[in-house]
């Protein structure tokens, strides 16, 4: 996506999302959209923005005026210990001048330095509360992803069971965008995707096999192992249908159901324990957070390794 369609489509949504025409849900997965859309990812990996977009995502018009906060981003990246060349890298930038054309340069971000940005950006803006919450957030899963090995068990039940609560949001909002609009389909593409995960069972007979009573949750008594299961059925159905555009109840729930039923027989060839076979009485998140919380949206610190600069290819 260029410059220019970029500008576009933040224009085409601006009005709905500043004016609060969107409800929480949407207004969540517009901020994921926006701020996705401009991520790109180098040769070795490593995802980065330029701050070119940032500054048209972050609606400021100047250059040299969205510069000082880029100032202020790096005093703040000083202040806690962390190089700022490794968050922060000077890079060319070519644009056409009429007949001529002329570098007027840019900058490479890491999630990081974005987070600070935000962190240091108009207040007044409603767009840079939706940053803030968008980088605070993502930048501390990614700690999490890059500690994971060093988590306990309980402490990785409780960051998955948090991943999936918010993918279920986007996957929600995908959802809806291929037809599955009442709470009553939405029900049933649930199921669906169950039927697939857990050899034909739905969530009603999950709950049973667990010795849940109906108003409660069954991810929260899951273990890491089998919510790891789900959060990759959520995030790869929610994937699949906006990729290929899926419209229609009956296209959604058959997509649900295939990739639930892809993650199942990915677990069967690897030799591990099927979702079914899994009880959920000592697995409660609810009673577990109250002992040891991970708390996601705290104040994230510099991820590493540092960001290195090379050939980039633009993030799908």
């Amino acid at each position: 996506m260029n410059e220019q369609e970029f500008e576009k489509q933040l224009n085409a949504l601006h009005e709905r999302v500043l004016s609060k025409a969107l409800s929480d849900e949407e207004k969540n997965n517009y901020t994921e959209s926006l701020f996705e859309s401009i991520r790109h990812v180098n040769k070795y990996g490593q995802e980065f923005w330029y701050a070119r977009d940032l500054q048209i995502a972050l609606e400021y018009t100047e250059w040299r005026n969205f510069c000082k906060v880029i100032e202020k981003a790096k005093e703040a990246c000083r202040g806690s210990n962390n190089a700022v060349s490794d968050h922060f890298v000077d890079v060319n930038k070519i644009v056409n001048a009429g007949a001529t054309s002329k570098d007027i340069g840019d900058i490479q971000l890491s999630r990081y330095a974005c987070y600070l940005i935000v962190q240091n950006g108009d207040p007044r803006k409603k767009v840079i509360a939706l940053g803030q919450t968008y980088f605070a957030v993502k930048t501390r899963q990614q700690e999490l992803i890059e500690n994971y090995e060093n988590l306990s068990e309980d402490q990785k039940r409780i960051a998955i069971r948090q991943e999936m609560k918010e993918h279920n949001k986007m996957l929600v909002a995908a959802a809806k965008d291929a037809g599955v609009e009442t709470t009553l389909d939405y029900a049933i593409f649930q199921n669906y995707g169950y039927m697939g995960l857990y050899g034909g069972l739905k969530a009603s007979d999950i709950k049973e096999r667990k010795g849940l009573k109906k108003s409660q949750d069954i991810l929260d008594y899951m273990g890491y192992e089998e919510l790891a299961a789900n959060l990759f059925r959520a995030t790869q159905t929610e994937a699949k249908l906006r990729r290929e555009n899926i419209q229609g109840k009956q296209e959604a729930n058959k997509t649900h159901f295939e990739v639930g039923k892809k993650v199942r027989d990915t677990i069967k060839d690897l030799g591990g324990t099927m979702p079914e076979a899994y009880t959920g009485k000592k697995y409660s998140a609810i009673r577990e957070r109250a002992k040891e919380k991970i708390e996601i949206k705290n104040q994230p610190s510099a991820p590493t390794p540092a960001l290195i600069t090379g050939q980039t290819d633009k993030s799908p």
